[in-house]
């Protein structure tokens, strides 16, 4: 048996030496290490997002919460409010935790407006440790405005319901901007495809407010309808402003051609107007009507009354997801919190939006002994567009390098008042439905 040895005092103090030097890479109380919180922090271009210990994460929201288009911005930010609430899977009407910190929200209304986008977007962008926002609801608001301010401070911009292709396009994609809605490149050729193939529709005509939305999405229409073998008349591509009320000489124009299909991809109270109206206008007595998530919801039905009846309007494929069970949870609790029946289509896109960006957190947050929480901006964004196969509400969700996560997407098209929204029918089930993949359509 071998004599054991004393260790000399200068072997003994490189020991300790060691042993300190390795606790000095363990967090600090001030949620940072020698190699940790602290490097991280300073290496990323906008810094890190700090909460000391029991002070609550900040998520803002801007949604359109007032005016012609409350319906959307409110639907999204129930969405949002639900998706905080049930972090401890009990949604109770109190927000829950991540990591140990309460949730706090900051909402601004986006008036579904560039001037609001950059009104909100301006003001959200100086409010003190802000994590991310949940916005916008119009793609006008979004548009090289809150998306390009939100951005330039390394601050995400995670939308649930923005649809312009250029948002998330090569060359005009915000590097802190992503959405869980749809690319309209989907929506318009699924409509398309609705016209042309399940009506037989052989000539169209559109109607476009001055909104990037329904700009967009009438052309994606026109051109993929125009490819499938139909025609755009000859007074077939027309512009409003959102603001009208008086549509009759523009639609008696567009009825000199009898189009066989008139698609108005607008916003409410235009959407229902142009419905109501063209009933009244010789030369679209046989014209189909529809429109599209614009319209799809409840103040369509109450602006238009009767006069609506038969309007198609296109929207996310909310009887898909009811299939599952847990959706009917959150409608419960929408209904209880809230008072109402979900008011659009989009507020499972916001409870997605909210939970993809909790576990982007949950990836890149670095916490300290004292329960700091220390979250690197570029690092959460990064996390937040690797997203992959995350099983959400509105579907299976896979973020792109330009901030497209519904990438697989089933677009339905309901007929009034079998509208899936308050005042319509909850439980309807869509005359037609179809399953594209953003690569179909050249995302």
């Amino acid at each position: 048996m071998k004599s054991r040895k004393l260790l000399s005092a200068g072997a003994l103090l490189a020991v300790i030496l060691l042993v300190a030097a390795g606790c000095s890479k363990k967090e600090d109380n001030t949620g940072g290490s020698a190699g940790g919180a602290t490097q991280k922090c300073q290496a990323d271009q906008f810094g890190c997002v700090v909460y000391k210990p029991g002070e609550p994460i900040k998520l803002g929201t801007l949604l359109a919460i007032s005016g012609d288009v409350a319906f959307l911005g409110t639907d999204s930010q129930h969405g949002a409010q639900l998706a905080l609430d049930n972090l401890d899977g009990n949604m109770d009407g109190k927000l829950g935790q991540t990591l140990g910190h309460n949730w706090t929200m900051v909402n601004e209304d986006d008036l579904c407006s560039k001037d609001g986008g950059q009104a909100g977007g301006t003001k959200l962008a100086s409010e003190p440790n802000l994590l991310a926002v949940i916005g916008t609801s119009c793609s006008s608001s979004a548009l090289g405005v809150a998306d390009k301010i939100l951005s330039d401070k390394g601050i995400i911009l995670l939308s649930p319901s923005n649809t312009n292709p250029n948002l998330t396009g090569e060359g005009t994609h915000q590097p802190f901007y992503a959405r869980t809605a749809h690319n309209d490149k989907i929506q318009g050729a699924i409509v398309a495809d609705f016209a042309f193939e399940k009506l037989g529709i052989k000539t169209a005509a559109t109607i476009h407010d001055e909104s990037p939305y329904a700009d967009a999405l009438a052309a994606v229409f026109r051109d993929v309808f125009v490819q499938k073998g139909g025609t755009i008349t000859a007074n077939g591509n027309q512009a409003i402003q959102s603001a009208d009320t008086d549509f009759k000489p523009l639609l008696t124009t567009i009825a000199q051609d009898k189009p066989d299909f008139l698609y108005f991809p607008d916003f409410d109270p235009a959407c229902a107007l142009i419905a109501k109206q063209a009933a009244e206008v010789p030369g679209l007595e046989k014209t189909a009507l529809a429109g599209s998530d614009g319209c799809l919801e409840s103040a369509f039905l109450k602006t238009g009354g009767n006069a609506v009846f038969g309007t198609y309007a296109s929207g996310p494929d909310l009887s898909a997801i009811k299939q599952g069970g847990f959706y009917n949870q959150l409608v419960a609790a929408y209904k209880a919190q809230f008072g109402t029946d979900p008011t659009a289509s989009f507020h499972a896109h916001a409870y997605d939006a909210v939970n993809i960006l909790v576990e982007a957190l949950k990836k890149v947050a670095i916490k300290g002994t004292d329960g700091t929480l220390s979250i690197p901006r570029t690092a959460l964004k990064d996390a937040l567009l690797a997203t992959s196969s995350f099983k959400g509400v509105s579907g299976v969700l896979t973020c792109t390098p330009l901030g497209d996560c519904a990438t697989d997407v089933t677009i339905a098209v309901y007929k009034a008042p079998d509208f899936p929204v308050e005042g319509g029918n909850p439980n309807s089930v869509p005359l037609f439905s179809e399953t594209k993949k953003l690569t179909d359509v050249g995302g």
